[in-house]
């Protein structure tokens, strides 16, 4: 399904979010808060937005995908590393990364404890993560005019002029997203400490941040 829609992949995101997906993984990078020259792994990076910020303010990127269509579209700034490889098994030794980032993956994993896991794996000692995902308004009106979106827009706009099938479901997978508490428990579970969930454009998606425990 992703490989289907790979090719307006970025077109579609662009649209859906009104252009603010761009400013939430600039955000995302920044809260990593390492210095220059890090190396992070972007896991499902799909067409590499997150490796090309990663890169833009001179970290060493490498993005990792299972979609082979995605990285086949996949473009960086300097070449970056792109691997085909499952995030729930890495192709990476224990604590050589200084960081992680996920951008929008969650709700397409079959086991999301078992990749905080291998976050914490592959990320150094103090090392950090920082892990985009949607979410759902607070306020009662704009979470009712977002889920109007999502059941409505998303699966018409996608099905004119991408992949029906996966525009239909993005945004059932909702349901597979676990609440934000039990995200930060799980994330704290798997020693991923001092976890921040900052909620962005009104709640309509959420940023995680933690630092991996000794």
């Amino acid at each position: 399904m992703f490989d289907r829609a790979a090719p307006r992949y970025d077109l579609l995101n662009r649209l859906l979010t009104m252009g603010m997906d761009p400013g939430w993984r600039r955000r995302a990078v920044r809260s990593l808060r390492l210095p220059r020259g890090s190396l992070v792994l972007d896991l499902a990076c799909g067409t590499g937005d997150l490796c090309r910020e990663l890169e833009r303010i001179g970290h060493r990127a490498v993005g990792l995908d299972f979609a082979e269509g995605m990285l086949a579209r996949a473009s960086t700034r300097t070449a970056a590393p792109l691997v085909r490889a499952d995030v729930l098994r890495l192709p990476v030794p224990d604590s050589a990364a200084d960081g992680v980032t996920c951008g929008f993956a969650l709700r397409n994993v079959a086991d999301i404890g078992g990749l905080f896991a291998e976050m914490r794996r592959v990320v150094r000692p103090g090392g950090r993560a920082a892990i985009l995902e949607v979410d759902r308004p607070r306020f009662p009106p704009m979470r009712w005019g977002h889920g109007v979106y999502l059941r409505r827009v998303v699966p018409l706009v996608g099905g004119l002029l991408s992949d029906s099938e996966a525009y239909r479901y993005l945004p059932a997978s909702f349901r597979f997203l676990p609440p934000r508490e039990e995200l930060r428990a799980l994330l704290e579970r798997h020693g991923l400490a001092d976890v921040r969930q900052v909620p962005l454009s009104g709640g309509i998606a959420q940023l995680l941040v933690a630092t991996r425990e000794g």
